[in-house]
């Protein structure tokens, strides 16, 4: 059954999400997005550089300070730049391989197929950055450094991604992220092969062994704890450092182990009943089960990245920077330094080679498959991505310290730090450039001919649904709800305001009540099904989101008659559970999609993660009615 129909005029209202809490401030806010870690890292390095040209001693000798680990005679014994390099930093591949992870299991890269071309950019930009690099050492004993030119900076990139990109950051930012992950992974083998002076096989065993034991544990279905795999990741490390094999590849390895996944409905329920006993018997042990059902009701992916992001990304990285970036500056080293094979080579390696190879690449690949291969992305966002990605710093940087050392070094600096200014430039320049352009050939350009993914599984039936709009609208917002729930009723104001706003967003309502949380939410969903049959959904549907805390069987009646039902038809319907099955429909279809909360959104099929406050919804509109234009 479907009703349709008009919301009053009323004030703009945008609400308050789950996520806005209220000692939010613009700090905090800055802090949560990709720009604030990447403004982080740029302050440090310039820090870094101030640092080292005001009093270079002092700066070379903070850095050089031995730090030992030793137990029973056994141990590591590292100078701080080695622990940063070596240690701290696979606390940040650890945090790449978890988003990739995440990517790989619940964002575009699920589908397998879409792998394959970013992955193929990723190996042409590294090739082609590596050639050019090559061609300006070749006959040098600098060729050894080849390894400089080939990975692109997380931080760096996705920073700018996020300042200077497309307004559309999904498609755009998983395939940049996996770039950068088979960049870093080509990389970090690259560091433990071409790049390690000795090998020693007893520890190399050593870590195989402990990797192994990672991987037993990941297959058991009983519960281990991240300690264990703490004390195993570790082991590894120190095997590996011992091997002489750079040991931070255990950081990627560990996170794209990390599985990510939507909390459970039933996991979720279970959550609640321990609580529940908690409630009712406050003792240490309920306490302890409680805490363990509600971790288990979220992914371990999403708790590990909630836990280290912050850490890498506004502390480890930018100390590497601090440590790795300082260069002496003075005008006859710079200009030296220029007609270096070494930095002209790594910066045209970066400049031009980096975007000429992930978009030959990617066009090569779509052409070679008879367009089997698409792009997530238009052409334009391919060569955006592509000049993105020849920031290359942080891994940069810590191929450099292995690769060079004295004058060699401060040159493959100064191509880093200006390639990375380059590359920055030059994207900024290129996404100006899209703005000149036609509106439907921008869009084009910027977003590409590739459907997106969808994630709801049960597609809309004007005949059955609940719409609200136009039928015909190409724009479809659909929301899993609970009459009960109280952020449902905060994204009330904001969905009626984003419809108000959008005269072609066609918005459906479908039932999900919490029953383990919300007790009088599944009568209330009925309620909203008896009306439905008197062609009075919405209006009920509006009654019951303005009176969330009155919904005992009294109340619903009364709104009934408020709207001048048919009293006794109403309430025998709600007597005998008339729209049961309704909501079950509902329910289940929520299940498949992979919906355990309220209120979540479903945009154009495909669901919208994060805040839900006007402008993130509005700017997601605006998003899906792009591509369904480039669609038509």
């Amino acid at each position: 059954m479907s009703s349709t129909g008009n919301r009053d005029s009323g004030p703009a209202l945008s609400g308050r999400t789950a996520w806005a809490r209220s000692l939010e401030t613009p700090l905090r806010a800055f802090l949560r997005t990709e720009t604030g870690g990447a403004a982080v890292l740029l302050a440090a390095t310039v820090a870094a550089l101030i640092w080292v040209n005001v009093d270079a001693s002092s700066y070379t000798s903070v850095w050089r300070t031995k730090l030992s680990i030793d137990l029973g005679g056994a141990g590591v014994s590292l100078d701080l730049r080695g622990w940063l390099n070596s240690g701290l930093m696979t606390f940040f591949f650890f945090v790449v391989g978890l988003e990739a992870r995440r990517e790989f299991d619940l964002g575009e890269l699920r589908q397998r197929r879409r792998f394959v071309l970013p992955f193929l950019a990723s190996i042409g930009g590294m090739a082609a950055a590596i050639s050019i690099y090559l061609a300006f050492n070749a006959g040098h004993s600098s060729a050894h450094g080849w390894g400089i030119a080939m990975s692109t900076d997380t931080a760096f990139a996705l920073g700018l991604l996020a300042l200077i990109g497309p307004p559309f950051p999904d498609r755009v930012r998983a395939f940049l992220l996996t770039v950068v992950v088979v960049d870093d992974v080509v990389a970090l083998v690259v560091i433990a092969t071409v790049y390690t002076e000795t090998l020693r096989v007893v520890p190399l065993i050593s870590a195989a062994a402990f990797f192994a034991a990672v991987l037993v544990l990941r297959s058991i279905p009983l519960r281990v704890g991240g300690l264990i795999y703490l004390v195993l990741g570790a082991g590894a490390w120190v095997s590996l450092l011992k091997s002489g094999v750079e040991p931070i590849v255990v950081g990627l390895v560990m996170g794209l182990l990390v599985y990510a996944y939507p909390a459970p409905r039933s996991n979720l329920e279970r959550a609640t009943e321990r609580f529940r006993e908690f409630r009712e018997q406050p003792t240490a042990d309920l306490a302890r089960v409680a805490a363990v059902e509600l971790r288990s009701a979220t992914s371990p992916n999403e708790r590990l990245q909630r836990l280290f992001h912050p850490w890498t990304s506004y502390v480890i990285v930018p100390l590497f920077a601090l440590a790795n970036a300082g260069i002496t500056l003075d005008g006859a080293f710079l200009a030296r330094a220029f007609k270096s094979p070494i930095t002209l080579g790594i910066l045209f390696g970066y400049v031009v080679g980096k975007p000429v190879g992930v978009l030959g690449s990617s066009w090569l690949a779509t052409r070679l498959s008879r367009g089997r291969l698409q792009p997530p992305v238009g052409w334009a966002t391919i060569a955006g991505v592509g000049t993105i990605a020849g920031i290359g710093f942080t891994v940069s940087l810590l191929v450099a310290t292995l690769a060079f050392n004295g004058r060699q070094l401060e040159e493959a600096k100064v191509g880093i730090l200006a390639s990375a200014l380059g590359a920055a430039l030059g994207a900024w320049l290129l996404f100006r450039a899209t703005a000149f352009l036609p509106r439907r050939l921008r869009i084009r350009a910027l977003l590409g001919t590739t459907a997106p993914l969808i994630d709801l599984y049960t597609d809309v039936d004007p005949e059955r649904d609940h719409v609200r709009g136009p039928l015909e609208a190409p724009v479809t917002l659909v929301e899993y709800g609970d009459f009960e729930c109280p952020y449902c009723g905060q994204a009330e104001p904001v969905v009626r305001e984003l419809l108000r706003d959008f005269g072609d967003v066609r918005y459906v309502w479908r039932h999900l009540p919490l029953s383990d949380v919300h007790p009088r939410a599944q009568l209330a969903a009925e309620a909203a099904e008896a009306a439905a049959e008197q062609g009075a959904f919405w209006e009920m549907h509006d009654l019951l989101l303005d009176h969330q805390d009155r919904l005992a069987p009294g109340d619903l009646v009364g709104y009934a008659e408020r709207l001048e039902l048919d009293g006794d038809s109403f309430m025998t319907q709600l007597r005998d559970h008339f729209g049961a099955e309704r909501v079950a429909e509902d329910i289940d279809s929520a299940d498949l999609s992979g919906v355990s909360g309220t209120p979540t959104f479903f945009i154009n099929g495909r669901r919208h993660y994060g805040a839900y406050d006007i402008e993130t919804l509005k700017d997601a509109v605006r998003t899906a009615r792009a591509r369904a234009t480039v669609a038509a």
